[in-house]
């Protein structure tokens, strides 16, 4: 059986323009969610990646109407009908579980295989089953494959969350724009991504209020109509552009952004010493590498934190650096399968998987064989691909397209040696 693989050949130094796509971590909440429209929805600047067409694929086993055409999808919901979901396509994407919370909120109930996703280690959705529980949803996983979930009514509740999850605050407000009454997240997370969810459900006629803030209250509608709506841009996508600039860009820009988005990741560049210039009228950043960086300590946080899902793309600018950098992961801390692979290329670098602190040593990397373990990974991979000396062939790429869109053509277009191969 053949796959594909990226091959890179580095050394080559990088120059031009990048425009970033539409957010995935929005994407695979939104397109979930316009299931509960009773009209036809129209999304816009979508990022054109696997999992966009995986949930496409869902909404098409509730027999609803979806048009997919490169970064627009149109879906007309109107001969809707509530389905078990095949368990296949649900294991291949961990943001499978939002039709979780969308299906609850339009049927009240629903059959649905368990989530699958990248495997970063424990990553349990008790957070969401207790929102839905709260709402008033009964919960049956007694199956070893599918979850069924079940109201006779769904009612307004007061919600604290136990930890800050994305997943959970999205998925609850997915079921509550429904529910009678007012319903009340505490500690909600407070990410782009959730106020764009929720800035999407308000122009379907919800009444949410307080996205991005740690207090979030649905207030229940009967119904919701269709509407128009523009993805907010991929600060991980682009952030991951940033830190390839930084590391092989002459002078590289990268078109729309939001500044305040990848605010954590610039002021940790410009700690290495990154030459960043950020343009915020004309949503974009100006990047060029310098031979040599100053070595820095990065912990991942909750937005507006570091992001987690930079921290593997932000490690080959570490080798770059003038002294030992420590990387410390709080989210997940198992987040550290790049590191044996980083190993094999000859990088200086440890995990601690005790304290999820990696140390990072000045390196000279060398082109060798290399596994994606997971999408962020991936990203990680390709940078340092891109500084290595040599060629590094990238297998399980599927996980790398599952997050950017286009990314071996984009590096293309930019000047770098890279392509790809069936093997």
């Amino acid at each position: 059986m053949t796959q594909e693989v990226i091959k890179i050949r580095g050394g080559q130094t990088l120059k031009g323009e990048v425009t970033i796509s539409g957010a995935k971590n929005s994407a695979v909440a939104i397109i979930p969610a316009t299931l509960l429209a009773q009209g036809q929805v129209k999304l816009d600047g979508l990022p054109q990646i696997s999992d966009v067409e995986t949930l496409v694929s869902l909404l098409e086993d509730l027999n609803i109407k979806a048009q997919l055409n490169g970064k627009t999808l149109e879906v007309d919901t109107s001969e809707i009908q509530n389905a078990p979901l095949p368990n296949n396509k649900v294991e291949s994407l961990r943001a499978s579980y939002y039709m979780m919370g969308a299906m609850l909120g339009r049927f009240k109930k629903c059959v649905i295989g368990l989530p699958g996703g990248c495997p970063l280690g424990p990553r349990p959705i008790d957070q969401h089953i207790k929102g839905f529980k709260a709402l008033g949803a009964e919960i049956d996983e007694s199956n070893d494959t599918s979850m069924k979930i079940e109201a006779k009514e769904l009612h307004g509740a007061n919600i604290f969350l136990d930890m800050v999850s994305v997943g959970a605050t999205i998925n609850i407000m997915l079921a509550a724009v429904h529910a009678k009454g007012q319903t009340v997240i505490e500690n909600a997370a407070k990410e782009p991504e959730v106020v764009d969810v929720a800035n999407f459900l308000n122009s379907l006629g919800a009444n949410i209020k307080g996205a991005g803030t740690s207090t979030l209250k649905i207030n229940g509608v009967k119904d919701l109509h269709g509407s128009e709506y523009q993805i907010i841009p991929d600060r991980i996508e682009a952030g991951t552009y940033m830190c390839i600039a930084a590391a092989v860009g002459e002078e590289i820009t990268i078109n729309n952004i939001v500044p305040k988005h990848v605010e954590a990741l610039t002021v940790k560049l410009k700690e290495l010493g990154v030459d960043i210039e950020i343009d915020g009228d004309a949503e974009k950043a100006i990047i060029k590498r310098k031979p040599m960086y100053k070595n820095v300590d990065i912990k991942t946080l909750v937005y507006p934190g570091f992001a987690t899902d930079l921290q593997q793309p932000i490690t080959p600018l570490l080798f770059m650096a003038d002294g030992p950098s420590f990387v410390t992961e709080t989210i997940y801390p198992a987040r550290f399968r790049h590191v044996d692979e980083l190993k094999h290329m000859g990088a200086n670098i440890d995990a601690d998987m005790q304290t999820g602190t990696a140390t990072i040593k000045p390196s000279t990397l060398n082109g060798a064989d290399v596994y994606a373990s997971d999408l962020r990974a991936g990203a990680c991979l390709i940078i340092a691909g891109l500084l290595a000396e040599g060629i590094t062939t990238i297998y399980n790429v599927r996980h790398i397209y599952r997050g950017y869109t286009d990314i071996v053509t984009h590096l293309k277009t930019l000047g770098a040696d890279i392509w790809t191969e069936e093997v």
